[in-house]
């Protein structure tokens, strides 16, 4: 009922957003759990990267923006936000750069094919996958 209230567009393509980012990143948190495992498969460090860069970034972006508009229509000023928004805004952008440096080791572990680029590849996707479930119930939970 509280997301009827709210302007659908943005809350639709933010929610999607954050769909397809965590859908994609959980299949690089695959990719890379088996693939390091495998060095005679490079498909699968390849898929890892191109499923970062062609998926999860223009997912990201859009959540990103989409939490942006709703934030603005909403009128919240940013000293007195609610604490699960704070939460929001610290994991997408905390999320950012777990997602960028992941992107550069799968580069690196298509590159050369070493498994210690798959297996940080691994950690750091499973890592933001921690840290979208979080933001996940923050904001499902509405905390605070």
């Amino acid at each position: 009922m509280l997301a009827y209230s709210r302007p659908f567009w943005p809350l639709f393509l933010h929610v999607l957003g954050a769909m397809v980012l965590v859908g994609a990143v959980l299949a690089v948190a695959i990719l890379a759990w088996t693939g390091w495992r495998r060095p005679n498969l490079p498909v699968l460090a390849r898929s890892a990267f191109w499923t970062l860069l062609t998926v999860a970034l223009p997912a990201y972006v859009v959540m990103r923006i989409c939490a942006q508009w709703i934030y603005s229509k909403e009128g919240f000023s940013s000293g007195h936000d609610p604490t699960w928004i704070g939460i929001g805004f610290v994991a997408a952008d905390l999320g950012l750069l777990l997602l960028l440096v992941t992107t550069a080791f799968a580069f690196w572990w298509k590159r050369t094919g070493k498994p210690l680029a798959g297996r940080i590849v691994a950690g750091l996707s499973s890592l933001y996958l921690v840290l979208l479930a979080l933001a996940w119930s923050a904001m499902s939970g509405k905390w605070g």
